[in-house]
């Protein structure tokens, strides 16, 4: 082919490439016109995509595959951001007039939105706010990385919504009113109210971004949601603590402060201090922080006043060395290592965690034990995390273990359900009460319960008692907080006496309930308790009279399937002397928590049936028992 021949035909396919464009063009034109004039017909307005942006309060630009600016343009109260939970997080640096404020994490929007979460802007007004944002998930080019679901769900407002959404939030128990929540600590009782922190992920409902939330109760029961009360630092994230309040002013922060020792945890752990002379609303943070530092892992501080001794203790865990260490000081700031307990004692699993350490009168008897509680992960009866606790003595610097009868240190727990953990003790309470709050999950599947804008839940406020069983030992009660019995809302069904054998007896009960009765098994080996829907699904209790136990069957309780680990059967020991017992159960829209005999054995456990349980039955093997008292109440939703 000639030059001429080469030159003729490149016009041709140019004038022809010209032409397909020009009715591409045209064809889009048509498109567009069209979906204007349905547009106009339907009343919707149309703006171009920065407009958009504009209208939603940003402007979002891609600055590569995995890199993406988002400034805030809008007034208004919040950033709203759009998260999918089952993707990883994305690395949020918060700019504030150009200058890095802050880092936090977001499982931002890939292919779907399943909820949003708030960023506060107020304490930014006035001042040009961005978001350099680095996401993990693999792109092949900023075309794709654009078509992202988050960008175009980001908005600013004035509000933002915290309306349950979700069948399984509790009705009578404390929650987030969105994100994640584990640990509870810091928790303390001032001037007629109960203060609750707890580790918080306000960007998400998984593990990630630990703050302390906040949270307080006039009656324990009815919980007002508080702003988030210390945040992470140069430090690093704020893992657990605890909350004193100074009445002479030691630390130097005036009387009647309220100070807080919490973990510094980034690369290290390391323990820190805050104060606050707002009743726990705000806090400032130490600037000689931190304040102890070891050479190895430890963390969850633990103080109280210590009359006899006339200082400061503290428990603090020595995670990895499965042991607590103890220490004194004169003013919360300067602590002196006095000793150390637990290596080679009781569960030694997982990590120690969460320590309380307090004194309590034992029923009964003219005698005071201390009890240190050393929360587990994992390493708990039945897998997973729990609570276990050690009776003894303590000086002030050593804590010295009560033996069992052949000699050894007895691996004792506060409760044998699957789902209580971390539970520690408010200070200052009235009335020398040891009110403490527990965890309602386990670190087995929390991330993967079948909830979505929150995750996790508190127990019960609980009472703590010391008894001295048959077998000579003292062990700890818990039973529900005299408060609890505010949540009924009148009698649903009343019994005193109930004959039941091998023919299974039902009764209706509330969705919502609390129902106390009590077993005397008489001549029947087994006595079985189940709670059940219409759906078939069912949780079965059995009390195993010779045995002495009672077992929590919840293998067909409902949504089982989210994990391995969920579908369990868990035993309690009874300590029952004379084969009667008694029950109380509570029964929210998630969880059952079973005390029996007055808190002497407590199992807690979720449970996420499919509608709520509405039927109660009897049945024994081996000859009949006699269900005496039956009391069954509904129970009113509190103020959450």
């Amino acid at each position: 082919m000639s030059g001429l021949d080469t030159i003729s035909l490149i016009k041709v396919k140019k004038i022809v490439f010209i032409n397909f464009q020009i009715q591409k063009k045209l064809n889009d034109m048509t498109k567009l016109t069209s979906g204007l004039i349905a547009m106009m017909i339907s009343g919707a307005t149309f703006a171009a995509p920065e407009a958009l942006a504009e209208d939603g309060g940003v402007k979002v630009e891609h600055l590569g595959v995995n890199n993406t600016l988002v400034r805030v343009t809008g007034d208004g109260k919040y950033l709203v951001m759009p998260v999918q939970d089952n993707i990883d997080d994305a690395k949020v640096d918060i700019l504030v007039d150009g200058k890095l404020d802050k880092t936090i994490y977001v499982r931002l929007a890939k292919s779907k939105v399943d909820y949003s979460v708030p960023f506060d802007l107020s304490q930014y007004k006035g001042h040009d706010v961005a978001l350099n944002i680095v996401t993990s998930q693999g792109r092949s080019s900023v075309r794709e990385a654009k078509e992202d679901a988050c960008w175009k769900n980001f908005s600013v407002s004035d509000t933002f919504d915290t309306t349950n959404r979700e069948k399984f939030r509790p009705a009578f128990h404390h929650a987030p009113l969105y994100g994640w929540m584990n640990d509870p600590n810091g928790m303390f009782y001032k001037d007629g109210r109960w203060h609750l922190y707890y580790q918080y992920n306000p960007y998400g409902s998984k593990w990630q971004n630990m703050t302390w939330g906040h949270s307080s109760s006039s009656d324990l029961v009815n919980w007002e949601h508080h702003p988030i009360a210390i945040e992470p630092d140069g430090l690093g994230s704020i893992f657990s603590g605890s909350c004193v309040v100074d009445k002479e002013g030691t630390a130097g922060f005036g009387k009647d402060a309220v100070v807080a020792l919490y973990t510094s945890a980034a690369t290290s752990q390391m323990q820190s201090m805050a104060h606050s002379n707002d009743n726990g609303e705000t806090f400032e943070k130490y600037p000689g922080n931190p304040i102890i530092t070891l050479e190895s892992e430890a963390r969850d501080p633990n103080m109280f006043w210590n009359e006899k001794t006339g200082e400061w203790n503290l428990s603090l865990a020595h995670a990895l060395d499965h042991e607590m260490l103890f220490f004194t000081s004169p003013d919360l700031k300067n602590w002196t290592l006095q000793s150390a307990f637990g290596k080679g004692l009781g569960a030694q699993d997982g990590v120690w965690e969460c320590p309380d350490l307090f004194k309590l009168p034992v029923s009964g008897t003219d005698t005071e034990k201390w009890m240190l509680i050393c929360n587990i992960n994992p390493g708990g009866p039945f897998g997973g995390s729990a609570t276990q606790y050690f009776i003894g003595d303590f000086d002030g610097k050593t804590f010295t273990p009560d033996l069992d009868k052949d000699g050894k240190v007895p691996t004792k727990w506060m409760d044998y359900g699957k789902d209580h953990y971390a539970t520690v003790s408010f200070s200052d309470t009235p009335d020398n009460r040891r009110t403490v709050i527990g965890w309602m999950s386990n670190w087995q599947y929390a991330t993967e319960v079948p909830t979505m804008q929150f995750r996790s839940a508190n127990t019960l406020p609980r009472e703590v008692g010391l008894f001295k069983a048959s077998d000579g030992q003292i062990y700890a009660s818990s039973a529900p907080s005299p408060e609890v019995d505010a949540l009924r809302d009148g009698v649903f069904k009343k019994a005193s006496k109930i004959g039941v054998g091998k023919n299974a007896k039902s009764f209706a009960i509330p969705g919502l309930s609390e129902i106390d009765f009590e077993i005397d098994p008489k001549k029947a080996q087994k006595v079985t308790v189940v709670l059940s829907n219409g759906q078939g699904e069912k949780v079965e209790l059995t009390y195993d009279v010779d045995a002495k136990t009672v077992s929590f069957d919840r293998r067909e309780s409902g949504v089982t399937d989210f994990s391995q680990d969920f579908p369990a059967v868990t035993t309690t020991p009874t300590f029952s002397d004379n084969g009667k017992i008694s029950l109380r159960l509570f029964i929210d829209r998630s969880s059952i928590e079973l005390f029996g005999d007055n808190g002497r054995f407590v199992m807690t456990n979720l449970v996420f049936p499919g509608s709520p349980y509405d039927k109660i039955s009897f049945s024994t093997a081996g000859g009949n028992a006699d269900i005496r008292n039956l009391t069954v109440y509904n129970l009113k939703p509190t103020t959450l």
